[in-house]
């Protein structure tokens, strides 16, 4: 299992959500639920050099950030800093922060049904004790400490941030695309069509045409289940059309037998 955790450098409170990757989308999706979590975003987030967020950095030069990244910071008015390269003490808040949860919630919660379940336990756990103790560089409790300063947070956007994976398929010719092992059923035009697939971290898909417009959408089924997922709209002129075709055909017999 891997975590994130994301510390506000002033008010002491912080976040985490345990994930069972680290690549760019559960980076992303990390600060966001952080974002909500606070309830607002900051003017700067200060990243380490993960290739997620910096795709290069050396000593003595500007970072290069992720273009997805700089979507992020945009899509939330931030500023992307980096911590400097071999200067550990720029990011030691979040370094405390790791070793702290490590000591504390996984020592306590070692088991669990799920991620989403974990996540559960851990954002009661940041409620009812993390943030209820007296933080010990600001002596101050880190609850009343961030209520006094939550203002300074600036608003969450409208609009949440699109982490989902993206991907391109090609439609078949009866109308169904093949997403992860199985396939599902999409509006009868896009047959023979590209369209693009957005797979979000809630087991669902999206799939948008060429003009970026949402055709279907579908809840992912488990690999091992099999069977196809079909919205029966779609395929109803498919079988309109085949009905035409097996009736044209049927009359076309007709005439040739009555020739005969």
């Amino acid at each position: 299992m891997y975590f994130s955790v994301s510390t506000l450098g002033y008010f002491r409170r912080f976040h985490f959500w345990v994930t069972d990757s680290l690549d760019a989308e559960h980076t992303y999706e990390g600060r966001i639920r952080a974002f909500e979590w606070f309830g607002g975003g900051t003017r700067e987030v200060l990243v380490d050099n993960q290739k997620t967020a910096a795709l290069t950095h050396r000593t003595g030069e500007s970072p290069v950030f992720h273009p997805r990244f700089l979507d992020l910071a945009s899509h939330y008015g931030f500023d992307p800093k980096a911590c400097q390269p071999y200067r550990a003490r720029t990011k030691g808040k979040d370094e405390r922060m790791v070793g702290y949860v490590k000591a504390n919630f996984f020592v306590r919660y070692q088991s669990f049904e799920s991620l989403d379940h974990l996540n559960r336990q851990a954002e009661l756990w940041l409620r009812q004790e993390a943030h209820q103790r007296r933080h010990g560089t600001v002596r101050e409790v880190v609850s009343e400490r961030f209520s006094r300063e939550f203002p300074a947070l600036l608003p969450l956007p409208a609009v949440r941030f699109d982490t989902s994976y993206r991907e391109t398929r090609r439609v078949a010719w009866d109308g169904y695309l093949e997403v992860r092992g199985n396939r599902y059923s999409v509006p009868a035009d896009l047959c023979g069509q590209t369209v693009v697939v957005r797979i979000g971290f809630d087991d669902t898909f999206r799939v948008y045409d060429a003009a970026d417009v949402l055709r279907a959408c579908h809840r992912i089924r488990p690999f091992d289940q099999g069977g196809w997922g079909t919205v029966a709209e779609h395929q109803n002129d498919l079988w309109k059309e085949s009905f035409q075709v097996e009736t044209r055909a049927l009359s076309v017999y007709e005439e040739v037998a009555s020739c005969s």
